[in-house]
């Protein structure tokens, strides 16, 4: 397992758990990101990433995908 900022750019990979504090937990849920689901790093800029999930991109920061973990 290690987080989402250290996923390759164009590689899929599959949502193991998502951290945090209860309310970012709650955000990433509520844009997708939940155990199981399945995330590809389009971009990264400025350490940010553009990741696409469920079908949308979505650009979250680099704290955010930290808690991500594959």
């Amino acid at each position: 397992m290690m987080p989402l900022v250290l996923a390759d750019m164009g590689e899929e990979a599959v949502i193991k758990r998502v951290g945090g504090s209860p309310e970012m937990k709650k955000h990433l849920e509520d844009m997708g990101f939940v155990a199981g689901g399945v995330v590809t790093v389009l971009n990264t800029i400025g350490g940010n990433l553009i990741v696409k999930i469920k079908e949308s991109r979505v650009a979250i920061s680099k704290e955010m995908a930290g808690k991500i973990m594959i």
